[in-house]
């Protein structure tokens, strides 16, 4: 039965989110009977093509919708997550007619991967992640939730990324590494040891530029 879709985030990352949805019901992968956002900026009307059509102060008045939370920032991404599981909604798994997907890949709720993603087989990718344009996930890794991995990124085999970890455009990860959660890998970095202080690393070979403070 066809039913709504409710984006959560009226940005150009929801374009994005919406516009891979439209190509999946195209593809005869989705139904929905239409795609409409919710944005607590009360000036914004449309995204795109679609509208908005509130805040997410009443977003429970959609049940019987799917529900994507389309926003960059993982603390907030999360704290959307959590209300959507307090009201048992419904959360989709959004993948471009174009990802390459291996076999024996598991992908949590709320994950979107983007148009010429690979994921390769044995990999697993948690919850609410964004696997943007062109980047690609190698055999057997482990992406933990909330993670934000950009376009162009390859990340090699074996590597485990942490939860709410943000991996920068062009960025790679040698094979078989570990980078711990919270950290951010900043565009065009080259990850060749492990990473296991959360904070912000930069250059070729990657670098702690500024520890995060709990």
């Amino acid at each position: 039965m066809p039913k709504d879709l409710i984006i959560i985030g009226a940005s150009g990352h929801g374009k994005v989110v919406a516009d891979i949805a439209r190509q999946m019901m195209e593809n005869g992968q989705k139904r929905y009977t239409k795609i409409q956002f919710l944005d607590d900026d009360k000036s914004k009307n449309a995204c795109g093509t679609y509208p908005v059509v509130g805040t997410t102060e009443n977003m429970e008045q959609y049940l019987g919708a799917d529900y994507f939370v389309a926003i960059g920032d993982a603390n907030i991404r999360q704290r959307m997550a959590k209300r959507l599981e307090s009201f048992h909604a419904a959360v989709p798994v959004l993948v471009h007619p174009k990802a390459i997907v291996g076999e024996d890949v598991s992908i949590g709720e709320g994950t979107v991967l983007a148009g010429g993603t690979v994921i390769n087989a044995g990999t697993d990718i948690g919850k609410h992640c964004i696997i943007n344009t062109g980047a690609t996930v190698d055999h057997d890794c482990v992406i933990g939730d909330f993670v934000h991995i950009a376009p162009g990124v390859h990340i090699c085999g074996g590597v485990h990324i942490g939860e709410s970890t943000w991996i920068g455009a062009g960025v790679t990860v040698v094979q078989e590494l570990a980078v711990c959660s919270h950290c951010m890998i900043g565009a065009g970095s080259v990850v060749v040891h492990d990473v296991n202080v959360s904070g912000v690393y930069v250059g070729n070979p990657a670098h702690l530029h500024t520890k995060v403070v709990a």
